[in-house]
């Protein structure tokens, strides 16, 4: 019994300071993975962030490229006739529209589903309006009815809105 008792002596401080040490590596290793993974998520940030404020300014520039004033003034050329620029607003749409279809990565489904819609509504005002003009009638007669839509109530109007109010939410 003696035995058992001076053994004890021993294996009682030895079992605590084992049990001391395992639980203040187990906490010290939690806390460092921790402070790994917050490392990971700042240097994805650090990286990422810039990128997705571009993606926001480069959404933001497409809309206003296919706004009817600005594309327009970009497309619109003396002499040329309302199916001539019809033609080519539709091309012009496209193709900023193309070059942009990368952003939709790096902004939300929400977002990316109102610039379509701003996309789409533009096609198919230039060809509504294309079909409802004559075939002698000029660019200028076509470009007047294509600034003369309500634009405040337009896709693209609220393409522009919800895009601006998530970058200022998400930066």
């Amino acid at each position: 019994m003696e035995d058992i008792l001076y053994s004890l002596r021993y294996a009682i401080p030895s079992v605590v300071v084992f049990l001391t040490a395992y639980y203040m590596l187990k906490t010290f290793f939690q806390q460092e993975s921790k402070r790994r993974h917050l490392d990971l998520v700042a240097e994805r940030m650090h990286i990422s962030l810039p990128l997705r404020l571009q993606s926001y300014e480069r959404l933001i520039l497409l809309l206003e490229l296919i706004s009817p004033n600005n594309l327009i003034m970009r497309v619109h050329r003396p002499g040329m006739t309302a199916r001539e620029l019809q033609k080519k607003l539709s091309q012009s749409i496209r193709e900023e529209y193309a070059h942009n279809l990368s952003q939709q990565l790096y902004v939300s489904p929400q977002a990316w589903k109102l610039i379509t819609r701003a996309y789409e509504e533009m096609i198919s005002q230039v060809n509504a309006i294309g079909a409802s003009v004559g075939e002698n009638e000029t660019a200028t007669g076509f470009s007047e009815k294509l600034l003369g839509m309500d634009l405040e109530q337009s896709a693209t109007r609220e393409a522009m809105d919800f895009l601006k109010s998530e970058a200022r939410k998400n930066f």
